[in-house]
């Protein structure tokens, strides 16, 4: 049997026993509940909300932007081990707060406090449409990542658009049928996978190329410049102010993915807290994934990769020999990395649909109509994602990098709601849209940026500045100050 035959063979069936444990997680489960489709009726522990934070940082960007990173950029791919470090750090601060005002008031989303407390449906749809927006382009690096490792790993016979559909297609049959709870569970199963088979890999790969960790990088001294590895050298691709930023934006808009800022609501304040002061071991975990790719400099020549995102796949295939089976198992892994996050994307795109775009505007909705639009939404949301996947030419760092800068515009909003009574939903409504308007300018138009600085970091900076000014000059009036005081002592 040819080996590619063999790696299909193995990675279905490693998508089946993954999808079937999600499905056997929600057994016995309402199929027409909101609040186990969206919070798993806030029921998580702390095992599975680990590996469920864990699995959406070790995602497609990781396990196949990471090396891709590490080979080409050398030390600005170390932003992927500070991004994990740090990110979850300002959930210890903001999660046991908003854990507890989302039990008070049943909240199921980042809109519905932030509706609650500005009293502003407005506020909502923008934070809907935003967080839709920030979703497609997150779900789209998972979806390339995915159509990446079939292709390579079937040595063509799968194209990157055949790929692609059936990533799509996977990820909408899973998180229609399963919601919260079936990919909390399945990201166990995943996460452990990705992290056994990228220390393996790593091990072997830096053992057989180089003979070991210290003559890996004396090879890639005498292969790059010598300050290949110091931020901001001669030699680097990325200066320290676009590190540095772009790491801010990353800390500070980490938890403001609304499919993380709702997992606030799916288990207790106490765990919430264990979760952040266990999670920083999920950096030393990646650290195996950027080894893969400092290991690939020498021996990877780069005209034989269409993207630096490759590097990983053209490794396995020319260096592991020609075994089908661990092409398979090393495919699962990759597949692993991407499902554990397009699962938890997908998921909370729906949810920001259903709750945040359209009950604002239909208040007074069914639950079950309000699921049907969340479900229906999982379709549009992947084929938007689809889309952008086959014809996009980002790579798959600068997909996660472009999100963020969107996404960590609700800061303002959320901290303002939770810990500032004079807080506004005129400056929050305003703050957001300049901050927003701002990021994507410098995004998408500018030919440069001030001072190096990442462009979510430009807008929020401005968003901050709107947000305080606007809430200083009109003063709220007595009724909503008194409001805005019972969230800030909460």
């Amino acid at each position: 049997m040819e080996p590619w035959v063999v790696a299909i063979v193995a990675m279905t069936v490693y998508l089946v026993f993954a999808f079937a444990l999600g499905l056997l997680a929600g057994r016995g489960r309402s199929f027409f509940s909101v609040s186990e489709y969206a919070v798993a009726d806030r029921g998580l522990g702390l095992f599975v909300m680990w590996f469920l934070m864990g699995g959406t940082i070790f995602s497609a960007f990781a396990f196949l932007g990471g090396p891709g990173w590490a080979y080409s950029k050398g030390a600005a791919a170390f932003y992927i081990l500070a991004y994990a470090a740090l990110g979850l750090l300002p959930w210890y601060i903001i999660g046991p707060k908003v854990a507890r005002l989302g039990a008070r008031h049943n909240y199921f989303t980042m809109g519905d406090l932030l509706a609650d407390r500005y009293q502003s449906r407005v506020l909502v749809v923008i934070v809907g449409v935003v967080s839709v927006l920030a979703f497609i382009q997150y779900l789209t690096l998972q979806i390339k990542g995915i159509a990446y490792v079939f292709n390579v790993l079937t040595e063509g016979h799968i194209p990157i658009w055949l790929g692609a559909l059936i990533a799509y297609g996977i990820v909408v049959i899973y998180v229609i049928t399963s919601g919260v709870r079936g990919a909390a569970w399945s990201d166990v199963l995943q996460a452990i996978l990705m992290l056994v088979v990228a220390w393996v890999l790593s091990a072997y790969l830096v053992s057989h190329l180089h003979g070991g960790i210290g003559p890996m990088f004396e090879s890639v001294a005498r292969e790059k410049p010598s300050d290949f590895l110091i931020i901001g050298g001669a030699g680097s691709s990325m200066s320290a102010a676009a590190y540095s930023s772009a790491i801010v934006v990353s800390m500070i808009g980490f938890m403001m993915w609304p499919h993380l800022f709702t997992k606030s609501y799916t288990t207790s304040e106490r765990r919430i807290k264990l979760t952040v002061m266990a999670y920083p071991l999920f950096a030393l975990f990646l650290v195996p994934v950027l080894f893969i790719g400092f290991a690939a400099i020498g021996v990877v020549p780069p005209d034989a990769l269409d993207s630096s995102d490759q590097v990983l796949p053209y490794l396995i295939t020319h260096e592991l020999g020609g075994s089908g089976l661990i092409y398979g198992l090393i495919g699962a892994g990759a597949l692993a990395a991407a499902m554990s996050s397009a699962d938890a994307i997908t998921h909370g795109a729906s949810v920001s649909v259903g709750r945040d775009v359209v009950a604002p505007l239909k208040p007074n909705m069914m639950d079950r109509t309000q699921l049907l639009v969340m479900r229906v939404a999982v379709v549009l949301v992947g084929a938007a994602a689809y889309y952008l996947a086959i014809f996009g030419a980002q790579g798959l760092i600068q997909l996660l990098l472009g999100a963020y800068g969107a996404i960590v515009q609700f800061a303002p909003s959320v901290y303002g709601a939770l810990f500032w009574r004079r807080g506004t939903r005129l400056g929050a409504v305003c703050g957001l849209l300049v901050g927003v308007g701002v990021n994507f300018y410098f995004q998408l138009l500018a030919d440069a940026k001030p001072f190096d600085l990442h462009a979510g970091l430009l807008g929020l900076i401005a968003n901050i500045v709107v947000f305080v000014a606007l809430s200083l000059l009109i003063r709220p009036s007595d009724e909503d100050a008194a409001h805005g005081a019972r969230f800030v002592n909460s």
